[in-house]
């Protein structure tokens, strides 16, 4: 085994980015430079799900003769689920250590909930009953899901329908489960996501050393991949979308990070009709005491491509601590937010440390800092920490905006140590105020072609 492992390094070497430092001066690992993809041809036998009863009939929910497929590969010491050419519609699926997916195909997902395993999860901040995603993963050390490749280069407005795909593709076939939320939200504006109940895309938890790459991963029903727990993941050159014109997607997070260090998101494209990479990890006025909550740390975002997104990279509205990390070497067209920082006044939240750097293109709006009180239910807590957001960096920026500095100031959160440097800005709002956050610093931070 030792032999052949040192042939593949060989023959394979490792491709590298030049990863770099963290905002707090630490050196990168090795492992933020390592863009190699699996070779899912080497990971054992490969499982075709065609040839162990699934049938090739896009209107039959067969999750459990899939399920059946997975359970047997497991069993016979792992290898590779392959999903073929063709659309197969399922529930919910848990893989387990060993296996893999491979999609060839579509694996879609049933609009119906009942398709759903009802289980113990987490969800926005919570640990508590809800729906199974469609591809679950727990506990699971090398788990890759692969495709032949994604369509990163799609900047089409979307059907009414989403983006449909029949290649290499998770399809959460949302639709339904999105005009129901909307109804309810036009019966109830008060509804909750939760009491819509929709199940998510991909649920990755208690994870390590995991690559999703080469995929499409569209129309999720509700955050498209949440993970929680889970260290060492690369996310490499996917495309990643919902609907947000026609009948949006609600909620349709691109990648929760939600209790999760050492993260790579590399070459991606995102489109959804919310938030594009979130940190999460528990909300709630004792959130900081209650042990399945926790920080996000170590987190690079590199060489991606934004369609519409509420935000780039968004911290909260579910954080407790978040530190090194970076946004950088992006292209945006037309986000609405680049970096959002939710201030969750009923929520100790400590963000520190980030650095967004090398952006181009156009928004809506590039930083925003604004409270966030979205089903906002503070308790009584008298040594109730002072949220705080300081050192974060911003650097060789080239964007056309509404409202470059959409910063807003609180008695239960403190700013300082922000800085600006060479940062060419067309800002209609022109609303950059430095002396808003304490010890801010701009250094060739050009607005409409002003020095400030």
């Amino acid at each position: 085994m030792k032999k052949i492992f040192l042939l593949l390094v060989i023959v394979m070497p490792a491709l590298h980015i030049n990863a770099g430092i963290w905002p707090d001066g630490t050196q990168m690992d090795a492992f933020f430079s390592n863009i190699t993809k699996v070779d899912i041809q080497k990971l054992g036998k490969q499982y075709v799900i065609t040839d162990y009863g699934v049938k090739n009939d896009s209107s039959l929910v067969q999750t459990e003769a899939i399920q059946a497929v997975i359970d047997r590969c497991a069993s016979e010491g792992g290898g590779v689920i392959v999903i073929p050419e063709g659309t197969f519609l399922t529930g919910s699926l848990f893989f387990k250590q060993g296996t893999n997916l491979y999609v060839k195909g579509r694996l879609k997902g049933s609009d119906r909930i009942r398709d759903f395993k009802l289980l113990e999860t987490r969800m926005e901040g919570q640990t508590l009953q809800y729906f199974a995603a469609l591809v679950n993963a727990d506990g699971l050390d090398g788990f890759c899901i692969a495709g032949d490749g994604a369509k990163l280069d799609w900047e089409g407005t979307p059907s009414e329908s989403g983006f449909t795909s029949q290649q290499s593709c998770i399809d959460g076939n949302g639709f339904n489960y999105w005009e129901e939320f909307w109804l309810r939200r036009m019966y109830n504006k008060a509804c909750t996501n939760l009491e819509a109940m929709r199940p998510r895309l991909v649920y990755l938890s208690n994870c390590k050393n995991v690559t999703v790459q080469d995929i499409n991963l569209i129309n999720s029903p509700f955050w498209t991949n949440h993970l929680y727990r889970c260290e060492r993941v690369r996310y490499l050159d996917n495309f990643i979308y919902a609907p947000t014109k026609g009948v949006r997607a609600p909620s349709s997070d691109a990648i929760d990070l939600d209790v999760c260090h050492d993260v790579l998101v590399h070459g991606c494209y995102m489109q959804v009709n919310d938030d594009a990479v979130v940190l999460k990890g528990g909300k709630g006025t004792w959130a900081d005491k209650d042990p399945n909550n926790g920080p996000v740390y170590n987190v690079l975002v590199k060489n991606c491509r934004y369609g519409k997104a509420h935000g780039c990279l968004t911290l909260g509205s579910e954080s407790i601590h978040d530190w090194n990390i970076v946004l950088s070497d992006i292209k945006i067209n037309g986000v609405n937010r680049v970096l959002w920082l939710k201030m969750r006044p009923d929520t100790p939240q400590h963000y520190e440390k980030i650095r967004v750097e090398n952006i181009s293109g156009t928004c809506s709006s590039f930083l925003v800092v604004r409270p966030w009180t979205q089903f906002f239910q503070p308790g009584d807590r008298p040594d109730m920490p002072l949220s705080q957001a300081n050192d974060i960096t911003f650097r060789n920026i080239d964007v056309e905006t509404d409202n470059f500095f959409d910063v807003g100031t609180s008695d239960k959160y403190k700013l300082r140590d922000f800085t600006f440097e060479d940062c060419k800005v067309r800002d209609k709002k022109q609303s950059f105020d430095p002396t808003m956050i304490e010890g801010c610093i701009a250094k060739k931070l050009f607005i409409n072609g002003v020095e400030k």
